[in-house]
């Protein structure tokens, strides 16, 4: 994605973890990007992911219940 100033963005995904309850849905949408082990926390694999990831993560975002996870543009 280009700026208005045509400079290339990117995005990176932000995990508000004392509202994630780590039902491991966002792992079900982008398994590249979200990873939930066996001790039941979520791990962010890529912070900055690839723009070819962006759909998978934008689904992932929009299907948490808890709504821990979100978008920043940079």
């Amino acid at each position: 994605m280009r700026g208005e100033d045509g400079q290339l963005m990117g995005y990176r995904v932000v995990v508000d973890y004392d509202r994630c309850s780590s039902t491991a849905i966002c792992m079900q949408f982008a398994p590249e990007v979200f990873e939930v082990r066996d001790d039941n926390l979520l791990y962010l694999l890529d912070e900055e992911p690839s723009e070819e990831l962006r759909a998978k993560v934008e689904t992932a975002v929009k299907g948490c219940p808890m709504q821990a996870l979100a978008i920043e543009e940079t």
